[in-house]
């Protein structure tokens, strides 16, 4: 063999070599991608993406591995969400998880009756317009309903447990959410019959929140119930701070507040609302669609208790909540 041919069939092959891997990567098709919108921050859904990122787990899917999440947070600013879910649709995602109240739902199926959508929300998803029906959400978006925003009732009878002398509680309500009418008057219903005076009082801004709390003694409040909203709860850290420099017995609506130092919680298991939808999401991603998936609603509830918060306060837990506490923080 003539040297060139040689170094034309050693030229050949090595071109080949490198073209067949290339050639095959180019045929491997490109993960799906998950857009996840959200009402809150980041930092205040660590516990809830986790939750969320098992769940897709549980339906065959693993982030990085053989799916993309692509994330979009208004961190507690509403009137963020329409631009952040044109910005998702324009990506062209597979599916949509949204969640923290029904705007971020609302806002995707405005801006998409294609892409399938899958809604977390504490609100009765059928009252706030996002399907027609539980057992049969018809169109693109199905999802968890977990229907916390209606337990503000349950919540004060609870607060009264934990502060018995009580004869004035607050209730902090976030205005801008789609619940808050309704919030208020549960709770006010339930102070009413309890025989204690409700102060009702609202917070739609960092700002807002530490002016109500300067005037919380003045108005003679001594308990606090903070309510179900994603503003809310992005701002944990703020109220839970606030509540322990004014020595305010406080129950929230969610676990991680109790987690982070609040006194008690109470509302239904948001960990495993996220695992849920995020193995709707996995199916939904397999091929079933939206409408045959029966928006799902929470079969449990839960107590959380901090010991040393209310030590901290110069509080002893009841017997009657120690007993049918979830979980009991010391």
């Amino acid at each position: 063999m003539r040297r060139r041919d040689f170094i034309t069939l050693v030229g050949g092959s090595a071109a080949s070599s490198v073209s067949w891997p290339l050639a095959a990567r180019a045929q491997q098709p490109a993960m799906p991608v998950i857009g996840f919108l959200s009402s809150v921050s980041s930092t205040a859904w660590v516990t809830f993406v986790d939750a969320f990122r098992r769940g897709l787990k549980e339906a065959g899917f693993v982030e990085g591995q053989n799916v993309t999440i692509d994330y979009r947070w208004a961190d507690g600013h509403y009137d963020r969400l329409p631009a952040l879910a044109a910005d998702l649709v324009g990506h062209r995602v597979e599916v949509i998880f949204a969640g923290g109240g029904p705007d971020p739902a609302r806002v995707a199926k405005a801006a998409t009756s294609a892409i399938p959508i899958v809604f977390y929300s504490a609100t009765d998803p059928v009252k706030a317009g996002l399907v027609p029906s539980l057992n049969r959400p018809g169109g693109n978006i199905t999802g968890v309903s977990i229907m916390g925003a209606v337990l503000e009732g349950k919540r004060v009878d609870m607060l009264r447990e934990l502060a018995p002398k009580a004869s004035t509680i607050a209730v902090l309500i976030d205005p801008s959410y789609p619940s808050a009418e309704s919030q208020s008057q549960d709770a006010q219903d339930a102070a009413a019959r309890l025989g204690v005076t409700p102060i009702m009082l609202t917070a739609g801004t960092e700002r807002d929140i530490d002016a109500v709390f300067a005037t919380l003694a003045q108005r003679g409040a001594s308990a606090l119930l903070v309510t179900q909203s994603p503003f809310l709860v992005s701002r944990q850290q703020q109220l839970i701070a606030l509540a322990m420099r004014h020595a305010l017995p406080t129950l929230y609506s969610l676990r991680e507040y109790a987690v982070n130092g609040g006194l008690a919680s109470y509302g239904p298991d948001f960990r495993d609302g996220f695992r849920q939808a995020g193995i709707y999401v996995g199916r939904i991603l397999k091929g079933t669609k939206p409408a045959d998936l029966p928006v799902l609603q929470p079969t449990k509830f839960e107590l959380v208790l901090n010991l040393k918060t209310a030590k901290a306060l110069g509080l002893e837990m009841p017997d009657t909540l120690l007993t049918i506490a979830d979980e009991v923080i010391e």
